[in-house]
């Protein structure tokens, strides 16, 4: 029986410098070694569901030591494509999000972003696969990584294999001449389960949106413009059967809002609302949702245990320090059972 998950993008070194030049000071800069991918493997190996990562690396020993250190996590690097000469990073500014103006990629000819169609033997990749996982990130380097993301994701459909996506936009990227609208419904169409938000989905495959939902919209306003958005794209892209949305607002001075939604069957189930006076970390937890996403469905949990558990994830992530979360699934269960 095919049981592993295989999640596939880069993998990014992440840079984060404590600003007001502490940084240059301290002659220190914390590195974290991420990627969305590897975030939604990282978790869900946490949470013992088998799982393998495939992206692309030079050949040389800082690669090695990251695939032995991927793999101390209990992720499988047999998928690992080695080519090319140079490893993705990016900069953060500690406090900031990949949202905000503060990031700063330098990716540009990874080995990653330099790979094209027909170099990855998606047969021996998707060997004992059951569920194959990309975001939205990939097909924004570069219009031949585009075109390998489609490869990987029509082949996983042909053998059977669940398929799903993050349509996490970065404006910051999509430099290579193609608008998101022109890509990404190439991508969907052979997606079982598409998680994002109703932005996201307006921005890159131009499922309408309310521009002024924010200004008014109540929680019952935006679950009810989640469910419009699943109908969308469910009737674009037949073959999805499962789309969840996440919502995420400021809340106080540092604090944050938290819920989601998830359409499946012609039904909608939500999550409580979650509130924190303070987060530590706004990054990776788009992550951590979709892990918690996979994790439910991969073990056919009912809708609603599978929206709680993701959005509870989630949350627990704005929590830590750093790309992956560290949480076990005992702790999500509890934060499920005291907001439930």
């Amino acid at each position: 029986m095919n049981k592993k998950v295989c999640c596939f993008g880069e993998l990014l070194l992440r840079l984060s410098p404590a600003l007001n030049r502490q940084w240059i000071h301290e002659a220190s800069m914390p590195v974290f070694v991420g990627g969305a991918e590897l975030n939604v493997a990282t978790a869900l190996a946490r949470w013992k569901v088998p799982v393998e990562y495939s992206t692309a690396l030079p050949d040389n020993y800082l690669a090695r030591e990251i695939c032995e250190h991927i793999e101390e996590k209990g992720i499988s690097t047999k998928p690992v494509h080695f080519s090319g000469s140079r490893i993705g990073t990016y900069y953060l500014p500690q406090g900031t999000d990949l949202k905000n103006g503060g990031v700063i990629y330098d990716r540009a000819h990874s080995s990653f972003g330099s790979l094209k169609p027909g170099m990855i033997d998606w047969d021996e990749v998707l060997r004992d696969a059951r569920w194959f996982h990309f975001s939205a990130i990939s097909p924004a380097l570069t219009e031949q990584v585009a075109a390998v993301c489609r490869e990987g994701a029509a082949a996983a459909a042909a053998k059977g294999i669940t398929v799903s996506i993050d349509l996490n936009h970065r404006a910051s990227l999509w430099k290579y001449g193609k608008k998101p609208v022109e890509v990404m419904p190439s991508l969907v169409e052979y997606c079982d389960v598409v998680m994002g938000n109703i932005w996201a989905a307006n921005s890159l495959l131009g499922i309408p949106v309310d521009p002024e939902i924010h200004l008014h919209g109540s929680k019952q306003d935006f679950l009810e413009h989640a469910g419009r958005t699943a109908l969308a794209i469910h009737k674009q892209f037949p073959k999805v059967k499962t789309i969840a949305n996440t919502f995420r607002f400021d809340h106080g001075e540092g604090g944050v809002l938290y819920y989601a939604s998830l359409d499946t069957a012609g039904h909608q189930h939500h999550s409580p609302e979650l509130v924190a006076s303070k987060i530590v970390d706004k990054v990776g937890s788009g992550d951590c949702f979709m892990a918690g996403l996979i994790y439910g469905l991969y073990h056919r949990r009912d809708p609603q245990e599978v929206i709680d558990t993701a959005a509870a994830a989630a949350f627990g992530k704005l929590m830590e320090k750093g790309d992956a979360t560290s949480q076990d699934m005992e702790t999500i269960k509890k934060r499920t059972s005291k907001h439930g």
